[in-house]
């Protein structure tokens, strides 16, 4: 197996289809992406599911540093020599010229760090608000431009939950959603943008299946540049908090699930709001500690700003 080689890893249909999916990725609906199925060739996607990683192997903890029902492997290429070989695969000029065909977004860079990226499991309970990804790279500072996703489940229903959801906006009343279900070798590109939403639902598995996890291969693109319409400020991941569902109307009667859910999303929203609250004391503290290094003068800010990187090298 040539590790770069697109006619043995990718499925032939999808260099043989690439106009076909170029113009589905332009038609913006509810933003511009692409859903490939059969992306990976039969045998190969089959090797990716056989060593995708154990749950435990990966990072469990959430972004509030709890252990929760996800976790990702970001180290793709230690999985063995199929995520070896994908490594080289998403690397490879060929690789990067043929997303660049499909989306219409040059210059592709990839991420040797796989950043929030690689192996993702979420199981029972797992959800993931709507939210708009981060759009720089912590490190090279780049522009996040593209997320490929590739799912490995042999069974998925929608009514379970877990199947990506891509959102016009979350927060207007009018919010169009397009479902895509999370199925085995099935590939969605979407573009990162300020109103890229999407996420999950909650999962929920029926009693002979609460075995089953959702699994995927998440891959980013960046570029160093990107069109002048689409800049914004550097910012984190943004959640919208899911809004009560639609059942929740006067004259309700509460049931079992109905009160677990308002449980779940009151501490969801809990959770978002003392996560904002750290980063509100984190630069309250960091302005008092800039406004302090200034009144000590050069030497000062000297020692403020070799402290400020050296955390900086930590937290990576």
């Amino acid at each position: 197996m040539h590790p770069a080689d697109l006619s043995t890893l990718l499925d032939p249909r999808v260099l043989a289809d690439a106009d076909r999916h170029a113009a589905a990725f332009a038609r913006r609906e509810p933003f511009r992406h692409v859903v490939i199925d059969d992306f990976f060739a039969a045998d190969y996607a089959a090797q990716l599911l056989a060593d995708f990683p154990p749950f435990e192997r990966g990072n469990a903890r959430n972004e509030a540093g709890e252990l929760g029902g996800k976790s990702t492997v970001e180290r793709i290429r230690e999985l063995g020599a199929p995520y070896a070989a994908l490594d080289d695969l998403i690397q490879s000029r060929a690789f990067l010229d043929l997303v660049s065909r499909l989306t219409g977004v040059p210059d592709l860079l990839y991420d040797p760090h796989y950043f929030g990226g690689g192996t993702h499991e979420n199981r029972e309970g797992q959800d993931l608000d709507a939210h708009v990804d981060f759009n720089r790279h912590p490190l090279e500072n780049w522009h996040r431009r593209l997320n490929l996703i590739v799912y490995l489940n042999h069974d998925w229903d929608d009514a379970w939950g877990g199947s990506l959801e891509l959102h016009s906006d979350p927060r207007s009343r009018d919010d169009q959603v397009r479902l895509v279900t999370p199925l085995f070798n099935r590939c969605v590109i979407f573009e990162t943008t300020e109103w890229s939403w999407h996420g999950f639902s909650r999962i929920t598995l029926p009693d002979a299946r609460k075995d089953l996890t959702r699994r995927s291969i998440a891959l980013y693109f960046y570029t160093r540049e990107r069109p002048v319409e689409e800049l914004a400020d550097t910012h984190s991941t943004i959640y919208v908090d899911r809004p009560l569902p639609e059942r929740f109307r006067p004259g309700l009667t509460l049931a079992e699930a109905d009160v677990e859910e308002l449980r779940v999303l009151l501490a969801r929203r809990d959770q978002h709001n003392q996560r904002l609250y750290r980063d509100v004391a984190d630069l309250t503290r960091q302005l008092g500690q800039a406004q302090e290094a200034l009144r000590r003068g050069r030497l000062g800010r000297l020692r403020y700003f070799a402290a400020r990187a050296l955390a900086q090298l930590r937290r990576q």
